[in-house]
């Protein structure tokens, strides 16, 4: 199915608002069981990107793999950040994405003036001047060029991983859920690289009692449980 390629529109209006240098930002990982949830940012200028680019989720993985350095060489900097299994845990996921965002923003040789986030939530903040855009990785060059770069990188650390854990599937399913995985975390629970407050572990009733609770505070004081995790289900 084709797909419209992205554009600069967003990064030249916010260029107009005064804004020189723009960032892309996309996230992979918020809905696996095991690993880092990674966040790329990605400075591309207004430069024609390399042909077929878009939103990672619509590429194969072997045009991905092809593309991945064609865009390393092409944009004008790029950077990752990553919020490990346990940060995951200890903050939930809308505080690990945005670790994950300030560690990769961090990380670039040039500060942005101005991000573009992809989705319609906004888990960056201040100081940083955020534009959502919902499918954001399909629409804006800078962001399609974060969510490919990004998306390459952790199914090559969780590739990795499936080389220490081979029941787990890693290599295949990146540590989202699977059948294999499922099966895996049956047998053999959760391994260091899983999220242990994870809903899925509830449906584990052998591995139950690591489930990890993440209490957070609330306006009034109080304590409750985040609802922030995904269950077993496919």
């Amino acid at each position: 199915m084709p797909y419209d390629p992205p554009t600069h529109s967003v990064e030249r209006s916010l260029r107009r608002a005064g804004a020189a240098v723009v960032a892309g930002l996309d996230e992979v990982g918020r809905g696996a069981w095991a690993g880092p949830v990674t966040v790329g940012a990605a400075v591309t200028g207004l430069r024609r990107p390399p042909e077929g680019l878009t939103d990672s989720k619509l590429l194969t993985v072997k045009r991905r793999e092809a593309l991945a350095p064609q865009l390393a060489d092409w944009v004008t900097a790029y950077a990752l950040g990553h919020a490990s299994p346990q940060e995951c845990d200890e903050l939930g996921m809308t505080a690990a994405l945005r670790l994950a965002a300030q560690r990769a923003l961090a990380a670039l040789p040039v500060r942005p003036d101005a991000v573009i986030l992809d989705g319609k939530h906004d888990y960056l903040g201040g100081p940083w001047q955020v534009r959502t855009v919902i499918k954001g990785d399909q629409s804006c060059v800078c962001v399609s060029a974060a969510s490919v770069l990004a998306k390459v990188q952790r199914d090559r650390m969780m590739a990795d991983l499936g080389a220490e854990h081979p029941a787990y599937g890693f290599e295949d399913n990146a540590g989202y859920p699977s059948p294999v995985h499922r099966a895996a975390l049956e047998e053999f629970g959760p391994t260091g690289e899983h999220r242990l407050s994870w809903a899925y572990l509830d449906a584990l009733p052998r591995w139950r009692h690591l489930k990890r609770t993440r209490s957070v505070e609330v306006p009034d004081g109080q304590l409750t449980v985040a609802d922030e995790q995904l269950t077993l289900g496919f």
